[in-house]
């Protein structure tokens, strides 16, 4: 990967935080009008063709080297289209209202997925080559390093259309599917929420929700509500086409349920993500119910205000942390698991990969592009100093450090993580610098407002996430059979919530409308059940570190490393953990049970 160790980081200044730092994406073009793009685009699109004419009905004919030739030559190809698709996606992502980065990423996003269309034929012949001669082939040391890859492929194979149906889906996707999610980007982006005298983005008004002071809090709630809601229609009409355009092609593959397609994208099981929801589902009342129940006691009420879910708990110290102090938290908590882990984290921080201030237009959200393995990671965040944003940034170094070192290992196809795995380095990580803080804090009080914290990202993340499961598959089942109006969605939205959530939460009337801006519902259905997932997994991952496994940080490395090139299942197996067995939910469930019994006896 890049290592250029002489660039200066760049930063921006954020009030009382210090300097923030902010990407740069030359490592991938230098701007828009890099020239390199024009010629890396020409590139994509003549190999692509050359690819076609060499290939094409020949696949499963071609002998072992052969084929391990053309995979090889498909990766290539594939990995240059990718650094040009990044650095377009990121910049979009840096200012999503700029016009000119919005319409670059357009064109960009329709010239790739046009050429790629030229190798549609690649997949659906690797699929009809016989499983005997595929076996043959994998005693050849250098394709079998492809042989999950390949397998993966060939899990699609009774679901898989006609060539020709296969290339119109991809190119049509541009002005479907992917339509209709930029549409929703777009519209997320430019909304503004009136609050005492100011517009808020949607960034700044969801964090007034962690304010110490209830009527702030309260007024960017309702502020929140009011405008989801005149925007209610749109954001209807963009679920509604989304999840039709999903069941049709759901229907034309055969897929059993709405959740198959993303089951075998991660390659697990439908039986174990339904013993994960069940567990979780099963779990409310002693974890979230019990949970805000306690928090109402400390905030001196029978039942919390939605806005209240998230508040800084009434014992809670009124601490930031400027971004070196919060630089300096999480570089230690990796660096003292691991010291080959610190210095990749150090490489964010040093190169500017990292792009931290919360900026107009910008992306409100979090995460780490993992780019090419040519390239290295880039993360977005929007820090403002909250512990949970120290939480944030540790979550996302995960997720950047486990790109890292699986592109480094496996390259561009092989390097590419299962969602049942993306999620274990972020929330592993997480937990190190939540036990970094805990340790290091000698007030008593501020423990335990750390252990609170603690609960509520878990109940977030666990929790929350497969009540949002819920919802997605009680609207994606019933759009089958007719459009959903606004009422419905709204309806089985509050249904999943105050299920999940429990009764010590008071709804109010405009909570109804709170589904429209989550992303993960628009731009990947079935995404929230891998948070829930990596939490649980991560759970007993810890639980068994803490217990000694002999190598235990040695073994974690090479989990990393593997990427995709492994199933989850081998990857597990050296700490002893099996997904399939209830038993691993409810461990990982467990030690949030064991947080919340910790607050319960503290006085």
């Amino acid at each position: 990967m890049a290592n250029k160790t002489n660039k200066r980081t760049k930063s921006k200044k954020s009030n009382n935080l210090g300097k923030l730092p902010v990407w740069d994406l030359s490592d991938l073009y230098k701007s828009t009008k890099d020239k390199k793009i024009t010629s890396d685009l020409n590139f994509v699109k003549k190999a692509y063709k050359k690819f076609e004419k060499k290939y094409e009905d020949k696949i499963k004919k071609l002998n072992g080297n052969n084929l391990l030739k053309a995979i090889l030559e498909l990766e290539e190809i594939s990995e240059k289209g990718s650094r040009i698709i990044s650095f377009a996606q990121l910049l979009h992502h840096e200012n999503i209202e700029n016009e000119n980065n919005k319409i670059f990423f357009q064109n960009i996003d329709e010239k790739i997925t046009e050429y790629e269309s030229s190798a549609v034929f690649f997949n659906l012949e690797i699929n009809a080559i016989k499983e005997k001669q595929l076996q043959k082939f994998f005693k050849n040391k250098k394709l079998k390093k492809f042989q999950t890859w390949i397998k993966h492929l060939r899990m699609f194979k009774p679901y898989q259309l006609s060539k020709e149906l296969e290339k119109l889906l991809l190119e049509k996707d541009i002005t479907s599917n992917d339509a209709w999610i930029r549409l929703f980007d777009d519209t997320i982006a430019s909304l503004r929420f009136p609050y005492r005298k100011k517009k808020l983005s949607s960034a700044e008004i969801l964090n007034l929700l962690s304010e110490r002071n209830a009527s702030k809090r309260k007024d960017a709630a309702k502020s929140i509500g009011k405008v989801l809601e005149q925007n209610v229609k749109l954001f209807a009409t963009i679920t509604n086409t989304l999840a039709k355009d999903k069941s049709i092609d759901d229907k034309w593959r055969k897929y059993p349920n709405p959740v198959k397609a993303m089951n075998l994208s991660n390659d697990v099981e439908d039986k174990v993500i339904e013993t994960l929801s069940k567990t979780v589902t099963s779990s409310y009342s002693k974890l979230s119910h019990r949970y805000y129940s306690m928090k109402a006691k400390w905030f001196g009420v029978r039942r919390l205000k939605y806005w209240d879910r998230n508040a800084p708990l009434p014992f809670q110290s009124k601490k930031t942390f400027k971004w070196n102090e919060a630089k300096s938290i999480v570089q230690n908590a990796y660096s003292s698991f691991h010291p080959n882990i610190g210095k990749i984290v150090k490489k964010f921080f040093d190169e500017s990969w990292i792009h931290a201030p919360v900026i107009k237009g910008k992306d409100p959200g979090a995460f780490s592009a993992s780019t090419i393995p040519s390239v290295h990671p880039y993360i977005l965040i929007n820090y403002q100093g909250k512990v949970r944003d120290i939480a944030t940034l540790a979550h996302e170094l995960g997720h950047g450090v486990h790109q890292y070192l699986a592109a480094n290992k496996q390259g561009h196809f092989n390097s590419d993580t299962p969602l049942t795995l993306a999620e274990t380095a972020s929330v592993f990580g997480e937990m190190l610098t939540f036990q970094s803080i805990l340790k290091n804090e000698n007030n008593q009080t501020e423990k335990r407002a750390l252990l609170a914290n603690k609960v509520e990202d878990m109940l977030n993340t666990v929790v929350r996430q497969i009540s949002f499961f819920e919802f997605e598959k009680k609207i994606h089942t019933k759009r089958k059979n007719s459009e959903l109006s606004v009422k419905e969605i709204c309806s089985i939205w509050m249904e999943t919530q105050k299920e999940s959530l429990g009764p010590s939460i008071n709804f109010e009337d405009e909570y109804k409308y709170y589904w429209t801006y989550i992303p993960h519902f628009i731009h990947s259905p079935f995404y929230v059940y891998a948070y829930a997932f990596g939490d649980c997994l991560v759970n007993s991952l810890y639980a068994v570190y803490q217990d000694g496994l002999k190598d235990f940080n040695k073994k974690y490395i090479a989990l990393l490393e593997a990427g995709g090139s492994k199933r989850y299942r081998d990857l597990l197996k050296p700490f002893n953990l099996n997904p399939s067995n209830s038993d691993f939910w409810y461990k990982g469930i467990s030690v949030i049970e064991s947080f919340i019994n910790q607050l319960e006896e503290i006085k």
